[in-house]
């Protein structure tokens, strides 16, 4: 058995659930490494990482380098000894931070890798509507997210599956795999598996204010998969004309009604207790949605305080 000293990288929630599981299985974590605190809100007060919080809350070293070749983070990394470094939800290594332990660098992503590589995994298996995704560990080298694959889970997505379960899903699953492969490495059992690439791999492209826009051209299915797979999170946005109205608006949650219609797509159709738009094989139902300056809000409450005039539309 090797006796593992880790240095964990990591910002976001989902990286916290993984260190929480080595801390509470006695892994020495010898650092961790996490972005700077950012301002943040109307006050630009400091906020901290996620990961930060929890390492702090039990007293592990943290580190937070702006820059990861700088000769003093590079110093202070090497005076950790670790021999083993792990990354959840971090940022691309330099070679020289992933090269200095002598048993490597590891990664879990949150995809069946070599599909969907890059910074948005979640969303875009919920946006391309599949079925099935899951979560790898995989050593890493000097590209993105196509090093060695050492395990993988599958997770199923559900039909009514938006980003913000998935999640919660996957990082569950990824933090045991974690376990899991650190476990390997321990025992000096790993076995890893080239990835193979081909043309039909898909893509986490870096999600922005382009390809979250609602396509009202789009089939019914692709506009639904498109909503639930940016909610809660960055969400899905269109333009609404209603009247004099010219707003931005996010959608959150919506339904599905197949059926035949003549309308123009992207017509609103109200009344008193629902709101849908027309496309092109039905009507998306739209469930929870947020105008700006507003709170997210179901359509229900809405429709209190706020009307849609004839002619209303989406863009």
């Amino acid at each position: 058995m090797k006796n593992l000293r880790i240095v964990f990288m990591g910002t976001p929630d989902f990286a916290v659930a993984t260190l929480k599981t080595l801390v509470e299985n006695n892994y020495t974590i010898a650092g961790v490494i996490t972005a700077p605190d950012r301002p943040a809100g109307r006050g630009r007060k400091l906020n901290e990482s996620a990961v930060k919080q929890y390492a702090k809350s039990v007293g592990l070293n943290i580190l937070q380098p702006t820059n990861l070749k700088s000769e003093d983070f590079l110093n202070e990394l090497k005076a950790l000894k670790a021999n083993l470094q792990i990354v959840v939800a971090f940022r691309m290594l330099p070679q020289v931070v992933w090269q200095m332990p002598e048993y490597g660098t590891f990664n879990l992503h949150a995809s069946l890798l070599p599909n969907y590589r890059g910074a948005a995994p979640i969303n875009w298996a919920i946006i391309n509507g599949e079925t099935k995704t899951g979560v790898s560990t995989f050593f890493i080298d000097e590209k993105i997210d196509t090093g060695e694959m050492i395990l993988q889970e599958d997770v199923a997505i559900d039909p009514e599956e938006n980003a913000g379960s998935l999640h919660d899903k996957l990082m569950v699953v990824g933090s045991a795999l974690v376990l899991k492969t650190v476990a390997l490495i321990e025992k000096g059992d790993v076995k890893t598996t080239p990835q193979i690439d081909s043309d039909a791999i898909k893509t986490a492209h870096k999600l922005n204010r382009d390809n979250c826009k609602i396509d009202w051209n789009d089939t019914l299915d692709n506009i639904y998969n498109h909503i639930r797979g940016l909610s809660p999170y960055p969400a899905a946005w269109c333009r609404l004309i209603n009247g004099a109205d010219e707003l931005d608006v996010k959608i959150y949650k919506a339904e599905k009604e197949k059926t035949a219609h003549a309308l123009e797509l992207g017509t609103v159709v109200s009344n008193k207790n629902e709101v849908k738009v027309a496309v092109t094989n039905g009507y998306l139902i739209i469930k929870e949605i947020k105008l700006p300056g507003k709170r997210n809000m179901d359509i229900k409450s809405l429709l209190n305080g706020y009307a849609f005039q004839d002619g209303a539309k989406v863009l």
